[in-house]
Parts: C-alpha cells; structure tokens; sequence
C-alpha cells in the first residue's frame, strides 16, 4: 500500500516537474512572447498535440484494464476447472482418485505462494506448478474405467486438465513487459510537447497551477497505466482470489492410508 502511494506521488510530482521544465525550456529558448503574437498558432498545434496525446493514452489505458479484467475471468475459469477434477476424482473412487486430488491441492498452493510472485518478477510460470499439474494429468491418463460412469468422469477430467493448462498458457502472456517501452517515449514526448505549446503565455501562478493540473492528470494516468501493465506485483496486484477460494475449500485431501 505504502509503496503505491509513494509510487504514485512520484508518477504525479514527476509529469508535473516534466510539465513546468519543458514550459519554461521553451520560453528561455524562444524568449516568450511579449506581443502574443504566436498564441493562436500555439494552441492550435496544442490541441492537436494534446488529442493525439489523449488518444494513445486512452487506448493504452483501455487495453490494459481489459487484459487486467481477463486475467481475472481466466483465473476464475482455472479454479473452476481444478474444482471440477478434484471432486471428479473423488466420484470416480477414493483409492484411484487421491494421488490426482493431492496433485491438485499441492498445485494450487504452489500457485498462489510462489508463481504468482514470480510471475510479477521474472513472468515466466513456474516449473514446479506444472510439475504438479503433470501428476494429476498423468493420474487422469492412467485411470482405467470399469463402468460408463467412470468412463464418462476421465472424459470430462481429461478435458478440464487441458483447460488448466490452456489457461496457464494464456496467463503467462499478462507477465510485466506487456507495455511497449515506445509507448513510454510517446507519452513522455506528448507531455514535453503539449507543455512547449504554452510558451508565449507569461509564467505567471495561475499559468503554472494550469500547467500543474495538465501534468498531475497526466501522471496519473500514466501510473494506472503502470499498476494495471503487471497484475502479479505492486502497486497493481490481482489477488489470485480465486485460488484462494477454493483453497480453503478443499483444504489438504486426506492422507492415504
């Protein structure tokens, strides 16, 4: 929590110093403009400027909230499914059924107490959560059925352990490089251009607390932008709630005797 807000604070007082030095570069460069004769044709290259800057902040923005918000879904998709093998396993026969439902419960622990974390630091999946994932899909496999009934339970296991790991496949692309560093050299240029388009206004405090509001809104966005572009670590960090649910659901499967 601590660390997003002094995070945050230093995205906003950033884009605001950004904003004022680039204003004021401007006017030491130009000399000002005394007889306001360069005002109109200032603003009308700030306008443009400033909407093409909008724009990609907007689209960036927007695809990061929705691969955020599909993270979410497809992790909710994941748990259901380990659900669905778990209590499979069980309806298919405790004996036959319990190596894959440990499988399961120590995958999800791994899961949420070290691949997550890695994910957000390295944004590779962890080899031992497949490991794992592996042993129950192999449990699945060596199933034998001796009634329709339990024919019809390794078919929908079967299919739900695939589900599993097309879902880890599609996590691992949510990782922290999904933002562009190009995109970064957009925003930052927007800034410094839109804040050189003031320059023949006088640096007055009513300018500057303009320039400040231009600036703040922009690093704030910026940051959002930041949190949501890494759902595994701060400041953005989705918690694997899902997991967490059903964790506390099954607990530990019973020790075979």
């Amino acid at each position: 929590m601590i660390y997003g807000v002094v995070l945050g604070a230093a995205f906003i007082g950033g884009t605001i110093l950004l904003t004022i030095a680039s204003y004021l570069a401007m006017r030491f460069i130009t000399g000002g403009d005394p007889e306001g004769r360069d005002r109109e044709l200032a603003s009308s290259i700030v306008v443009r400027i400033a909407a093409l800057h909008g724009l990609i902040l907007a689209l960036v923005f927007a695809q990061e909230m929705v691969e955020y918000q599909q993270l979410k879904y497809e992790s909710a998709t994941e748990a259901d499914a380990i659900a669905d093998v778990f209590y499979d396993a069980e309806r298919y026969g405790i004996e036959q059924g319990l190596p894959i439902q440990q499988a399961l419960a120590e995958y999800l622990r791994v899961v949420i107490n070290q691949e997550w974390a890695e994910l957000g630091s390295t944004g590779e999946l962890s080899q031992t959560a497949w490991d794992q994932w592996d042993v129950a899909y192999r449990g699945v496999l060596d199933l034998v059925p001796a009634t329709g009934r339990q024919a019809s339970l390794r078919d929908h296991m079967l299919r739900q352990m695939q589900a599993i790991a097309e879902v880890r496949v599609k996590r691992d692309n949510h990782g922290p490089d999904s933002i562009n560093v190009m995109f970064w050299f957009a925003a930052l240029s927007g800034v410094i251009l839109v804040a050189f388009g003031y320059y023949p206004y006088a640096p007055e405090r009513r300018t500057v607390m303009l320039l400040s509001v231009v600036g703040a809104y922009t690093g704030i966005i910026l940051f959002l932008i930041y949190a949501f572009s890494n759902p595994y670590s701060q400041p953005g960090t989705l918690n694997p709630s899902a997991y967490l649910r059903l964790q506390k659901e099954i607990a530990s499967p019973p020790e075979a005797s």
